[in-house]
Parts: C-alpha cells; sequence; structure tokens
C-alpha cells in the first residue's frame, strides 16, 4: 500500500472516530446552552422575526405554572411564551413551543458546525501520525 493510500485511509479512520468523540462533547454543550438561553429577549426577537406575521411585533411572556417531578409531586414553575403583538398591543399570535425548538436547532447546528470544524483541525494531523506509525511498522516487518 503506498502512502497517499494509506494516509488516505488513516485520514478517515481518524476522522470517523473524532467526529464521535468531538460531537459527544460539543453537541451537549450547545443544546443546554439553547435550553438556557430560550427564554431571552434576543431569543425570543431572533425566532420572533421568523414566526410572528408581518406587522407585529416579538415579546416574551411568562406566566405562573407548575411542573411535575419524577416522584408525581407539583412544584411551582415560570412558563415563558412568544406573544405576537400588532400596533394596537392585541397578542395576534402566541406561540408556547417552536420558538423554543428553533432556537435550540440554531445552537444545535452551530454545536454541529463547530465539531466539524475542530475534527477537521485534529484529522490532518492524528492521519499523518497514524501513517508514520504504520510505515514504522511495515519498515521493521519487512
Amino acid at each position: 500500500m503506498n502512502n497517499a493510500k494509506t494516509t488516505a485511509i488513516s485520514g478517515c479512520v481518524i476522522w470517523f472516530l473524532l467526529i464521535s468523540i468531538v460531537s459527544s462533547c460539543v453537541l451537549p454543550v450547545f443544546f443546554i446552552v439553547g435550553s438556557v438561553s430560550s427564554f431571552s429577549d434576543f431569543a425570543i426577537k431572533t425566532t420572533g422575526g421568523w414566526l410572528c406575521p408581518e406587522g407585529s411585533t416579538p415579546e416574551s411572556y411568562s406566566y405562573a405554572s407548575t411542573t411535575m417531578d419524577e416522584f408525581g409531586n407539583r412544584h411551582p414553575a415560570t412558563a415563558y411564551e412568544l406573544h405576537c403583538v400588532n400596533a394596537s398591543g392585541e397578542v395576534v399570535k402566541t406561540d408556547p413551543v417552536l420558538y423554543a425548538f428553533i432556537w435550540i436547532g440554531i445552537w444545535a447546528l452551530i454545536g454541529l458546525i463547530t465539531s466539524v470544524i475542530l475534527t477537521f483541525i485534529f484529522a490532518v494531523p492524528g492521519g499523518m501520525l497514524v501513517t508514520k506509525i504504520l510505515n514504522k511498522l511495515r519498515k521493521e516487518s519487512g
């Protein structure tokens, strides 16, 4: 096997291993960032620009709610919604969930792009290292 084939094969193997390892570390972080920041004004304004009808303004609306723990006990919580308000102050659309899914999806996409970039950065040196090791082993045995 010549050096180019060895480099290509080892590069693919290294890339696959690295994308698995890097993604398993990076993606959960970006999911958490997206989840925690999904009720911020910036998230509401960004996603509201896509979800609200033309001529309305996205606003954050929060209210007291409850959540249930793993034992079935109710606990107080705060719920957030996207409200699209027209010029006269009337709410023309409410969205309790989709804006958060879109916002978390944006952060997941940023995490995926970051994972791919990091993988490519680490794959080239890793592939070269594996090629050197394979060539050294081939010279010793041959």
